[in-house]
């Protein structure tokens, strides 16, 4: 079962989480064979040195709805108060990959995540025909992966906007597009 966690950084907690990093990687670590994507969400545009974490999303493999909140209310940001809130969901895996398998690789091009709310019916649930910029795509479902609730989209686009417009946007009831970088360990 795929799941899609997404934390959002309490206001304040920079100092907190940059003292945490660490304890982060070592915990993420632990879950490196489930990963399917991570990374931070930044403010800016993602690539200046003035760009600060706002989040931090993880998408994983794991047996059930218990283990993924065992993973998202486990990590040690979370323990110490980084966070602000966490979304948790049920996800799957359109594209069938990581995001290791990207061809455009780590760095090159602005990355965003792309969140749409569900509002009603279903949408984009189809991967689009153009797929070169996207890492990860995906819908959010229910904990017994029966409802739609909306989708996430990892992908390299030229601006918000290109990236927004990966959803149609009358099918959501929001759709939030954050800065976005490649996580794990610096080689």
């Amino acid at each position: 079962m795929e799941f899609f966690c997404y934390h959002r950084d309490r206001p304040g907690s920079l100092t907190l989480r940059h003292e945490l990093l660490e304890d982060h990687l070592s915990y993420m670590d632990r879950y490196s064979e489930e990963m399917i994507a991570r990374g931070p969400t930044l403010t800016g545009d993602g690539t200046g040195d003035e760009a600060e974490p706002t989040g931090s999303v993880h998408i994983l493999d794991l047996p059930d709805p218990a283990a993924a909140r065992d993973f998202a209310f486990g990590e040690p940001g979370y323990q110490a108060g980084v966070y602000r809130d966490v979304l948790l969901r049920r996800w799957r895996n359109t594209l069938g990959r990581t995001m290791w398998d990207f061809h455009g690789g780590r760095s090159g091009g602005s990355r965003y995540l792309v969140l749409g709310l569900g509002a009603g019916r279903a949408a984009d649930l189809a991967v689009p025909p153009d797929q070169d910029e996207l890492i990860a795509y995906g819908p959010l479902l229910s904990d017994d992966g029966a409802t739609w609730l909306g989708t996430a989209v990892l992908m390299r686009a030229p601006d918000p906007e290109t990236a927004r417009a990966v959803l149609t946007a009358d099918r959501y009831a929001d759709i939030e597009v954050h800065d976005w970088q490649f996580g794990g360990r610096s080689s």
